[in-house]
């Protein structure tokens, strides 16, 4: 079953998700301040993802109510290594002011050690990173302009089973060309629109205390199209709908069940494959670059792999005709959380 979800509040007069499903615009509107939950219980998080066929910026903006995240990753794809680091902010419960909505307000933090924006222009986004001390003293600097036409994206509204007051609510953009500089040490790297292509994962919700999701994600373009798409599941209850989605010219078709089929004992020295219960989604994913991060404080876990590579495969979209891929740069995720 794909649910559509209809227009209107996220959450209903007793601070529950009012309705599960999908939808390919904001179709529903988050209210902190109706959230039935424990204030220190919200995580709210802004994400982008910029990819170019060499290298790649990502940065994170995370209030967590209890902690607050502010983060850089910088990818060097020819050289086969990233490098990530991370600012954290003690109990932040909301102060961060992350907007209500992925369309509207902006997000400024500006820490000693970090500096991040994004922000809302016409027809698109621009986010700034300044952070001098990055990769012991050589700094990382600039802007990217992310272009955003009219089109379509993944919203997913999941409840968690055994939590009524516990939801997730997501966004995600695909499909951004991205322009701009940035400078890592003395170096200066161009992000060119006809091959930088950026993602935009806008999350806000309340989850249970133990959980296991599967992301994948990639952007750029296949036949003379934009092409991309989002893939992902084990976060909550997806019986409504899933988060399975593919974007041609800024058009989505939405697909059902896709499953991650990763390699044993390693995230990147062996292919994944991914496949789907009806055939629609059929990839294998060479690794480049697993971005690993491990912390473990007994009471508080997580345990990331954000793997980077190039996908190969077919999609077949809503009016039955088939998409063929080649090495398109992506990315495919394991996190398992207890926080």
């Amino acid at each position: 079953m794909q649910h559509r979800l209809r227009p209107g509040p996220l959450l209903d007069a007793r601070g529950r998700l009012a309705e599960a499903g999908w939808a390919s615009a904001e179709a529903r509107r988050y209210d902190r301040d109706a959230v039935a939950a424990p204030s220190w219980r919200i995580k709210e998080w802004d994400y982008y993802c910029v990819l170019t066929p060499d290298y790649g910026l990502a940065l994170t903006v995370a209030d967590n109510s209890y902690m607050g995240l502010l983060g850089v990753s910088w990818l060097d794809f020819r050289g086969r290594c990233e490098c990530t680091e991370n600012v954290m902010l003690p109990f932040p419960m909301g102060r961060m002011g992350l907007p209500a909505s992925a369309d509207d307000g902006d997000v400024v933090v500006d820490r000693r050690k970090m500096r991040i924006a994004f922000r809302h222009v016409d027809g698109g986004r621009v986010l700034s990173i300044d952070h001098p001390g990055f990769d012991g003293g050589r700094g990382l600097r600039g802007e990217l302009h992310l272009t955003q036409p009219p089109m379509d994206r993944m919203v997913i509204a999941t409840p968690f089973p055994k939590d009524y007051k516990a939801f997730y609510y997501n966004q995600k953009i695909n499909c951004m060309p991205a322009s701009g500089e940035i400078t890592v040490g003395t170096e200066t790297f161009d992000f060119d629109p006809e091959t930088a292509f950026g993602v935009f994962d806008w999350g806000r919700g309340v989850w249970t205390y133990d959980n296991v999701w599967y992301w994948g994600s990639a952007s750029g373009v296949v036949d003379d199209r934009t092409f991309g798409f989002n893939i992902g599941y084990g976060f909550g209850d997806t019986s409504a709908a899933s988060e399975n989605m593919v974007f041609v010219n800024g058009v989505a078709h939405k697909l059902d069940r896709v499953t991650f089929h990763l390699p044993e004992g390693t995230f990147d020295g062996a292919p994944w494959k991914f496949s789907s219960n009806d055939g629609r989604f059929e990839m294998t994913f060479e690794p480049i670059i697993d971005r690993a991060a491990s912390t473990d404080l007994k009471v508080l876990r997580s345990i990331q792999h954000q793997v980077f590579g190039r996908f190969t495969g077919h999609v077949v979209l809503d009016d039955g005709s088939r998409v063929e891929v080649t090495d398109l740069l992506g990315f495919a995720e394991e996190v398992r959380n207890r926080w």
